[in-house]
């Protein structure tokens, strides 16, 4: 298939990671739509920018990274504070700015604009960089139906809700996994902050699109290539009961399905993860310690619904050839696919290391399994 004209626009950032065009994802048949979409739809929501490989792409308009002597790039707040910066050659942003890099605050009153400082919050992918508007969830709504009344396609809104990733944003990453261990009272303060801002956020959008969208997305990234960022006693006792209630009120208030992105290793929580109310997991890292497919079928498949895993994205989809990946992603389908509660999906974010024919052979695979 032949596609002419169109954008490549980076509609998410911090991951350089752009959205595909409604006729790519006719051609491969994608099943989901993020509402996100609907926003930033003008060709004056965006500027041309060239990439690190001389390509040409776009970024939102309210994205104006600076150039640094050494090549890369830099993003800084409106007082100079830099906090994102991507070195020259590279394909994402790293975050800089460690609020809570110091300790706890005495109280989070000032939450909203410490999670400012950090790139998540403060260079948001759509729908989310439109959420300052005072009309911002009436559009969301309006958007979430044109949806629903002109594509049979599922829909999604990605809320985030991270309990622990907010942590390791605020505290950075090494901090907070010693203070799981040695500092739970603020740990435990920290979570609840958060939690309560969380709960806010999922009023206003299970309020606005719950009767509409079909999944709400949630994020915790909690595991690594080699295990889990903590144990499971840790995982039960600290960010367990946070989930669950982040699900029960979905579920309490919405029609939607709860999705879980986490990365990594996390076989030895996914049954917490069916307890605490997650109906979907995503990406499903094969290649991480005790991810065996075969053995997440055989004991949660009647469970969960695994949404990734299809195709190893660090070394097949990148680099094998068209035919390996093909017999790649052939073999997942034939674990996960049998009985149901599978979608297709790779492991990962496709990212610019990716040769289109390998794309092709992936989803060639799919159709044939079909």
């Amino acid at each position: 298939m032949h596609i002419s004209g169109g954008h490549t626009r980076v509609y998410d950032v911090v991951q350089q990671v752009a959205q595909p065009e409604m006729a790519v994802l006719d051609h491969i048949g994608a099943d989901v739509l993020d509402i996100g979409r609907m926003f930033n739809e003008k060709d004056s929501d965006w500027y041309d920018v060239t990439l690190s490989d001389g390509s040409i792409a776009q970024y939102p308009v309210w994205f104006h990274p600076q150039k640094t002597e050494d090549g890369g790039w830099e993003v800084c707040r409106q007082n100079g504070g830099q906090i994102a910066r991507m070195p020259a050659g590279g394909t994402f942003f790293d975050q800089t700015c460690f609020p809570y890099l110091d300790g706890y605050p005495e109280n989070f009153k000032n939450l909203d604009a410490d999670m400012g400082k950090v790139l998540w919050s403060a260079l948001p992918h759509s729908p989310w960089d439109h959420a300052s508007e005072d009309d911002f969830y009436e559009k969301l709504r309006e958007k979430a139906i044109f949806l629903r009344e002109h594509t049979d396609k599922a829909l999604m809104v990605v809320c985030g809700c991270n309990m622990f990733e907010w942590g390791t944003f605020l505290r950075r990453i090494d901090n907070f996994l010693m203070d799981i261990y040695t500092d739970q009272e603020n740990v435990e303060r920290l979570l609840d902050a958060l939690e309560e801002k969380h709960m806010q956020t999922l009023e206003r959008v299970c309020k606005a699109v719950g009767d509409v969208v079909d999944i709400l997305r949630f994020g915790d990234d909690l595991g690594m290539d080699s295990g889990m960022f903590m144990s499971r006693e840790k995982y039960r006792e600290i960010f367990f009961p946070h989930h669950r209630r982040l699900c029960e009120y979905v579920h309490t208030h919405s029609q939607m399905k709860t999705f879980l992105h986490s990365c990594g290793s996390i076989y030895p929580i996914i049954g917490d993860l069916i307890e605490a109310g997650y109906d979907i997991l995503n990406p499903i890292q094969t290649t991480a310690r005790q991810m065996d497919p075969a053995v997440l079928k055989r004991e949660f498949g009647k469970d969960i619904t695994f949404w990734g895993g299809g195709c190893n994205t660090r070394t097949i989809l990148n680099h094998a050839s068209p035919e390996e990946v093909y017999d790649y992603t052939k073999r997942m389908l034939d674990i996960f696919m049998p009985g149901g509660g599978y979608v297709f999906n790779q492991e990962h974010n496709i990212l610019s290391d990716v040769p289109p024919e390998n794309l092709e052979a992936m989803y060639r695979a799919v159709r044939d399994f079909a």
